[in-house]
């Protein structure tokens, strides 16, 4: 049994049992792939996927284990890595950051540049996706942290730590009906097309619930990943629509002349949450970047929580 054979049982079963994604996501050939799963399945006696012709369909009974075991295995396996290089220099190394745009855009930037001051050996690499991806993402180990909103906190593979809480502002251009509100309610909101996010990103969820409980039918004609997609084209005045954005994503100055109206009393508030893969090591460096990034997580806050 080699270790490499291990990897490539796990990465098939966290590709949907596709081969070739495994194979090019390894960067190896799909032979190569086939071939190592079988002489792994021969010596152990035993099949760890099922079959459908030569098409892999789902794991056996005691493949499930098998996967669960291997996974562990592999995740000590860079635990110690990450511990040894601790050991040698604490200061160098890389750390990937997985995070929504909206985050990358208006909530992170002060921690990584208090990051940087403080370890400027340490590569930084932001990734950007939807939460599920990045939750998938932190699961398979591909990055150190993951930062959204949604789904982060479900992942059952994932510890995961709220940062903060936040609410909404509706974005309208100069002059539009909704102004001259003197208390602003979704009745008067749903009136109007609403450019906002896309449902599976930054707090979607609670924002159609509002509406839902509210019997509203919002008449959404515009989403996007991106505040600063919905502002341009709430500018453009398309059909009087309104953006509905997280109010971090606002500046009365710098996005004038669209005008904010708060939006906090009418939704629940949204947590964006950090996530990591359990049972991994945490580098000195990474400690240090989630509490610049929610000084409320020091290091003995993540470890007591990690321990219970």
């Amino acid at each position: 049994m080699q270790l490499h054979q291990l990897k490539y049982v796990r990465e098939i079963t966290l590709r949907g049992f596709n081969v070739s994604a495994t194979a090019k996501a390894l960067n190896v050939s799909q032979p190569n792939v086939s071939n190592q799963v079988q002489q792994l399945e021969e010596e152990l006696g035993l099949k760890i996927f099922e079959r459908h012709g030569k098409r892999l369909t789902n794991l056996t009974d005691i493949g499930k284990s098998i996967v669960e075991i291997a996974n562990s295995v592999l995740i000590n396996i860079d635990n110690i890595g990450q511990l040894v290089a601790d050991s040698h220099n604490d200061q160098i190394g890389t750390l990937s950051i997985g995070t929504t745009h909206t985050q990358a855009r208006y909530a992170l930037p002060p921690a990584i540049k208090n990051f940087s001051e403080h370890y400027p050996n340490v590569h930084l690499n932001m990734v950007q996706g939807t939460p599920l991806e990045l939750a998938e993402l932190a699961a398979m180990g591909k990055i150190d942290i993951a930062i959204a909103t949604e789904a982060i906190g479900q992942h059952l593979s994932l510890f995961s730590f709220p940062c903060y809480d936040w609410n909404r502002t509706i974005v309208v251009p100069e002059n539009h009906p909704l102004l001259s509100e003197k208390k602003l309610t979704l009745e008067a909101i749903a009136q109007y097309p609403i450019l906002t996010y896309i449902p599976d990103i930054t707090g979607r969820a609670l924002q159609d619930k509002a509406f839902k409980d509210h019997n509203l039918k919002p008449n959404i004609i515009f989403t996007a990943t991106d505040a600063d997609v919905i502002k341009t084209y709430v500018e453009l005045e398309i059909e009087l629509g309104v953006g509905i954005i997280a109010s971090m994503a606002f500046n009365p100055t710098k996005d004038a002349p669209l005008i904010g109206i708060d939006a906090s009393h009418l939704f629940s508030p949204s947590t964006t949450v950090l996530g990591f893969r359990r049972n991994s090591y945490l580098r000195k460096y990474t400690y240090a970047f989630i509490e610049f990034f929610a000084s409320h997580l020091t290091r003995k806050v993540i470890d007591e929580s990690m321990k219970a």
